[in-house]
Order: structure tokens, then C-alpha cells, then sequence
């Protein structure tokens, strides 16, 4: 990766930072999306004579970003400004197959998982009609977790047949070592040219080298042209069934090389090994530019760089106890050793993909065991996390609670059972039968963290706040190394208002655990309480640095809102709630996103289907905790929203009998009479919720009451709150 010397360049809300790349069709660079906080990759195009105009590249572009398969690279955007066109795409991370050849020996494993994950996207990529017509292992990105994603999709296949370089100046011979010998002839790029550079590639990764390695340029072309792949020579060991394929993908003669990537695919398919390749640490994120980053001082810049790489580097120790899951074929089956590895993955409950691996660890265990109780326990708790977290599926609930009873009957001594039941109490709004399940946990095993955590959880929820933090800080000396005590501490400070207290615990979570990404935003809200608002927006951009999700997202889209800047919000909260970076179940994300959207002329359809999909996602948890304060009132509050006004004045009233004191209910049913042109009520109910220590600067910055605002009863309201 090269640096640029020139000074950054902008595009609309981009920010251009180092070069990437520079051909003939114009520069990539790495920027930053200042409305989303997001690292992208733009191509800038230029029209040159004898190549692709503009346009064909634009529509290849668009075709390209089409195709639905994740190795594909997402194009986001395409922009025009200033006579010039630029597509904004995905900034993938990792190194490229060139970089990693250059760097280690690939193994066999790793060059046929590579080779097969290649293949089976270009299926979908031939059946549209789309040819690359440049794979070569500088267009080929290793990400951190062993995916490999396809470069320059869409633009390769435009090229001038007859040129004898690559489009990247960085590697000059690339495009001719992988060219099929018809396309020097001058034969347009097709399915079979495709196949054939996919065949040099994993020739190149078993023999470490490419065909004619020390030719070069008009000399390279005629080795390629007047030979037969098989005169090229091969290693000793070679899986002779690696060598066919090769030869079967590389025949000079078209008709007699392999048709299809399909074809590819299927004789790759039984020399795959059980074991999933990993080419480096699960879950981690290369650094990117972003806007907070040029304005912040060195040392600022240094902590933000040395947070990154601390988060790498945990990512690393943290997954190495469980990644052992993907050879447990490969081993002796070991009970302790599974349910050790599964443990250490339930621990990572909020990181993608932890769950899953707990639970292949859990039910490796109950194939060989049935009545392991400790399994049939961790197996209700995952039900729970994603009760709570992936969607509110009653059938979820009711598996973790058949499990949790299992659990109990199989060992009731076991504290792993009295957990898995303490969770589904939680759930269900059964406080203080919770917290008797995880005192009872306790005294079976007293060291368990997840006990200890559960137990702090329900005092918070409970707002037995001294209890909480008590015992927050004995789980912080007994688990020194555990991010959950100093997150949990952070919590109960923040909903006492003392978020100075809240921001020390939470920088503590984010010291402990650089990769969490709940803390960033726990840390943004702490700031955000003391009027740190940039601060807050720089915690936001490095927690996206290292692991985008719906909670950062929510939160970006929130400081967007509170700035007025509406469709940044909108498109924040489109990614919070976006399957593949975001969460989709969560009824707060979709009532956010229905708050942005109404503010943008000739969106309020959208606005309000936004919040009919709130109210659809909160109507089985309000079914499961009626009488959960905050849920009834949001209930009500989204109900005046899409202007059903009959069950907006049933909730509120509900949310008025179980939170009389309550400032945040008191907002919400004042806003929500607000909504429902209902002003003397509006004014009463907001008048209470200052009261009750309702924020005026909140207050002042939600767009709705504006009107209100206006109303000189609302100045004498202010007024005497402020006597």
C-alpha cells in the first residue's frame, strides 16, 4: 500500500487519505465517509482514448453491484462532480493473495479454500453475464477471518485486450502472467479466460511461483502463448489431484479446459478438509482514516492507533481458546476441553459469530452425552442472548426455558442450571426470583462469572444501585481481566447521573476489552451527559474503526439527529437496523430511524412504516413484561407517531400509573400528547418531567416540541422550575 505525498482531496462528504492504487482508468484511494463515519474506497475514473469511456464503467459498475454474493466488494455510491465520476466502494481488510504469497508459504488447505471460495462466487458472477477478465493475487483480498473478497469486479472486464500491463502501476507483468492465451491472441474476455487465470492463481500458491517468473512483458506473453501448462513443473509433494486440476483449468486449447466454475468448484469440493481455513485472527479490523483523525492532536492519534492495535492483538488471545473448535474433528474428543472452549465463546457473547461457535461446542457435547446438564444449561442462556438481542421470538423463550428446566432435572446443584433459569426470569419480568436463582448459583459455585455478572445485572434493573456496584467491584478484583464488572459499574453510575464516575468505568471496560464495542457507545453517552459532544463523536469513530454494529450506529445516528443533520441520522440508522452490519430485531433502532426519516421531504411514508415495524418488534416484549415502564411508554409514544390515537391514550395512561415519577415517562406521554394536538395536556405532562429532572438542553433539542416551545406556557413552565 502506497502513501500519497499530495495534500487530501475531497469529494462531497469524503475525505480522501492514502492511495491505494493508479491505473489507467484513474486512482483509488482509501477515504472517509464524514456523514457515516465509515473508511470507503473510492475510484476515481478517467477517460483515456482507447479504453472504456465513463459510462461503460459506470454501468459495469452498477451491474457489478448487483451481484448479491459477500465476496463481491459493496459498491455504495456512485458520484459525480466537477465532469468526473467516481464509484465509492467497500474498504476491504486485510492483505491481498499477492502480499500473503509474498510473505509466507500457503499451505495446500489454505490455497484449495481459497481457490473454492473464488470459484463459487464467479458462478453467480458468470450466470448474470459479468466477467472479471483480471483475477490475479493482487486482485484477490485475504480478509482477517480467511474470506476472500474479489477486487476491481466489473472494471477489469472493460480493458483493451491487446494491453501488456496491469491496471494497478504496482505490479506491471500481472495481467499477462494470468491471461488465457486466446485473449492475447486478441479473443474478448469470457467465462474460460476467467477459469484460466483462476488456474494460474492456484498453480501459483501450491508452487510458489508463477509460470515464467523471470520473463517479463512481450517475452512473458510468447512462453505463455507457444506452451502447454503441462511442461510447468511442480513441487515433489503435490496432491496429484491439485496438479490435474490445474492442468484441467490452464489447457492452452479452450475446448479442452475445464467449462464452468461450477465444474471448478466440484472437484475442488472433495479435497477441502473438514478443518475451516484460517488465515489470521478472527474479528479483527484494520485501522481507517476518518474525519476525528486529522483533527486530532499526535499523542490524541497516538492512544487512538495504539487502542487499535491493542484490540487486534486481544482479539487474538481472546479467540485463541475457542478458534481450536474448527480441528475438533481433527482431535481426540474431550469434554472438559469443549466445554471450556464453549464457555470461552459464551463469554464473548456480543461479539459476531462467538454464539455460534458456543453453541457447536454445547451440542458436540450433548451428541456424546445427552444428559450433560452444564451443556443443556448453556444452551438456554444462548436462547436468551438471542431472545434479547437477534429477535423477540417467543419460541426462542420457550426453548430456553424447556432447556433451563432439563437442565435443573438432569443436576440441581449445578450452578450453570440455576443461571440458564435466572435468564429466562429476567426475561420475563421476574426480577426477584432472578436474583434468588443467581444467589443460588452462587453458593454451588462461588467463582462463576457469569453468576456474578447475572446477579449484578438484575440489581441494576432492580435500581438497587448500592447492592450493584458492590458487588460490581468484588467481581472486578476476583475477574481482574473481564470487561463485564467495569461495563456493569459504568452502567449503574450513569443511571444514578454520575456520569463522570460512569466515564472512568467505561474507559476502564474499553482498557480491558479494546473491542467491545458496547463500551464505545456507553463511553459516547457518558460524554454526551457533559456536554463532550466531539469527544463523543471521536469515541463513536474509533469504536467503528474496530467493529461496526447497530448499537455505534444508533448512537452516530443520534449525535446526527441532535446536529439537525437528519439524512446522515437516516442513513446511520438505516445501517443499525440493516441485516449485515446492524440488527434488524431491535424495535429502537426502527423507532429512530422513523424519527430522522420524517424530517426529510417526501420520506414520511417510509417514516411511518418505520415506526409500524417498532411497534410490530415491541408488541411481543410489552406482551412478555407489561408492566416494563419504559416499554408501555414507548409503546404509546409510537402509537401517537402513526397516529393511532385510541391506543396512544391507553399506553400512556398505563405508563403514567407505573411511572409517576418518572421524568423520561413524563417526556414521552408529554410528546406524545404533543403529537396528538393535544397542548394542554402536552404542556402539564412536560412541565413534570422538569420536575422530575427531565434535561431542558434535551428538551430544547428535540425537533417535535418546537411548537410548544413557542407557547408562552411553556417559558412560565421554565421558568418556575428554574425558582
Amino acid at each position: 500500500m502506497q502513501n500519497t505525498n499530495q495534500d487530501s482531496t475531497t469529494l462531497r462528504h469524503y475525505e480522501f487519505k492514502q492511495r491505494l492504487g493508479e491505473g489507467g482508468f484513474g486512482q483509488v484511494h482509501e477515504a472517509w465517509d464524514t456523514k457515516l463515519c465509515r473508511p470507503v474506497a473510492i475510484k476515481q475514473l478517467k477517460a483515456l482514448e482507447g479504453m472504456a469511456q465513463p459510462a461503460s464503467l459506470i454501468k459495469e459498475a452498477r451491474l457489478a453491484a448487483s451481484l448479491k454474493h459477500p465476496a463481491f466488494v459493496k459498491v455504495f455510491a456512485i458520484e459525480e462532480e466537477d465532469n468526473s465520476q467516481s464509484i465509492v466502494m467497500e474498504l476491504v481488510p486485510g492483505h491481498t493473495l499477492k502480499q500473503l504469497l509474498q510473505q509466507e508459504k500457503v499451505s495446500e488447505q489454505q490455497a484449495i479454500n481459497i481457490i473454492n471460495q473464488v470459484a463459487e462466487a464467479m458462478q453467480e458472477a458468470h450466470a448474470s453475464g459479468l466477467i472479471h477478465g483480471d483475477l490475479k493475487p493482487s486482485n484477490l483480498m485475504v480478509e482477517p477471518d480467511g474470506r476472500v473478497r474479489i477486487l476491481d469486479f466489473g472494471l477489469a472486464s472493460q480493458a483493451d485486450v491487446q494491453a501488456t500491463t496491469s491496471l494497478s502501476q504496482v505490479d506491471p507483468q500481472g495481467t499477462i502472467a494470468y491471461m488465457a492465451p486466446e485473449r492475447m491472441m486478441g479473443a474478448a474476455a469470457n467465462a474460460q479466460s476467467d477459469i484460466y487465470a483462476l488456474g494460474v492463481i492456484l498453480y501459483e500458491i501450491i508452487s510458489g511461483t508463477r509460470p515464467f517468473a523471470n520473463a517479463s512483458g512481450l517475452a512473458l506473453a510468447a512462453a505463455l502463448m507457444q506452451s502447454n501448462s503441462d511442461t510447468w513443473e511442480f513441487p515433489a509433494n503435490t496432491n496429484p489431484a491439485l496438479i490435474k486440476l490445474v492442468l484441467a483449468m490452464t489447457a492452452k486449447q479452450v475446448e479442452k479446459r475445464l467449462g464452468s466454475m461450477q465444474e471448478v468448484s466440484e472437484k475442488l469440493r472433495p479435497l477441502l478438509s473438514v478443518m475451516a481455513v484460517k488465515t489470521a485472527v478472527v474479528n479483527s479490523q484494520p485501522a481507517a482514516s476518518g474525519k476525528g483523525w486529522q483533527k486530532l492532536s499526535k499523542p490524541k492519534l497516538a492512544v487512538l492507533l495504539l487502542t487499535a492495535i491493542l484490540a487486534l492483538g486481544y482479539g487474538a488471545w481472546q479467540a485463541a481458546p475457542y478458534l481450536e473448535i474448527n480441528k475438533i474433528s481433527l482431535k481426540p474428543y474431550s469434554e472438559s476441553l469443549t466445554m471450556r472452549q464453549g464457555l470461552e465463546a459464551l463469554k464473548q457473547f456480543d461479539r459476531p459469530g462467538s454464539l455460534d461457535v458456543a453453541e457447536l461446542n454445547f451440542r458436540t457435547i450433548l451428541k456424546h452425552n445427552p444428559e450433560n446438564a452444564g451443556a443443556v444449561a448453556c444452551l438456554s442462556i444462548i436462547y436468551t442472548y438471542r431472545y434479547d438481542s437477534d429477535k423477540q421470538d417467543d419460541v426462542l423463550l420457550q426453548k430456553a426455558d424447556a432447556s433451563a428446566q432439563q437442565a435443573l432435572k438432569l443436576n440441581n446443584k449445578l450452578a450453570m442450571s440455576h443461571i440458564a433459569l435466572a435468564r429466562v426470569l429476567v426475561q420475563s419480568g421476574k426480577n426477584d426470583s432472578a436474583l434468588a436463582s443467581y444467589e443460588k448459583a452462587l453458593t454451588f459455585d462461588p467463582d462463576n462469572i457469569f453468576a456474578f455478572y447475572g446477579k449484578i445485572k438484575v440489581l441494576i434493573f432492580m435500581k438497587h444501585y448500592q447492592d450493584a456496584t458492590k458487588y460490581a467491584l468484588l467481581g472486578l478484583e476476583k475477574f481482574p481481566h473481564e470487561r463485564l464488572f467495569a461495563e456493569e459499574m459504568g452502567v449503574a453510575y450513569f443511571e444514578q447521573g454520575n456520569f463522570p464516575e460512569a466515564e472512568h468505568y467505561f474507559r476502564l471496560s474499553i482498557k480491558i476489552q479494546p473491542d467491545s464495542v458496547i463500551a464505545y457507545a456507553n463511553l459516547n453517552n457518558a460524554l454526551v451527559k457533559q456536554n463532550r459532544n466531539d469527544e463523543g463523536m471521536q469515541i463513536l469513530q474509533q469504536g467503528l474503526l474496530i467493529r461496526p454494529s447497530a448499537l455505534l450506529y444508533s448512537s452516530l445516528g443520534a449525535a446526527l439527529f441532535k446536529k439537525r443533520d437528519y439524512i446522515g441520522a437516516a442513513e446511520a440508522f438505516e445501517l443499525a437496523v440493516a441485516p449485515n452490519k446492524g440488527n434488524p430485531a431491535k424495535y429502537l433502532g426502527w423507532a429512530n430511524l422513523g424519527d430522522s426519516l420524517r424530517w426529510i421531504p417526501g420520506r414520511e411514508v417510509e417514516a411511518q412504516k418505520a415506526y409500524e415495524k417498532a411497534l410490530e418488534l415491541l408488541a411481543p416484549r410489552l406482551q412478555a413484561l407489561p408492566n416494563d415502564v419504559a416499554l408501555v411508554s414507548r409503546f404509546g409514544l409510537y402509537s401517537a407517531r402513526v397516529g393511532d390515537k385510541v391506543k396512544a391514550n391507553e399506553y400512556i395512561q398505563r405508563a403514567l400509573k407505573l411511572g409517576p415519577k418518572d421524568a423520561n415517562v413524563h417526556f414521552r406521554v408529554g410528546l406524545a400528547y404533543e403529537l396528538l394536538n393535544q397542548r394542554d395536556e402536552a404542556l402539564k405532562e412536560i412541565g413534570k418531567a422538569i420536575e422530575f429532572g427531565y434535561s431542558m438542553k434535551a428538551l430544547e433539542s428535540e425537533p417535535d416540541l418546537l411548537n410548544l416551545r413557542r407557547d408562552y406556557r411553556y417559558t412560565k413552565i421554565t421558568n418556575d422550575q428554574s425558582k
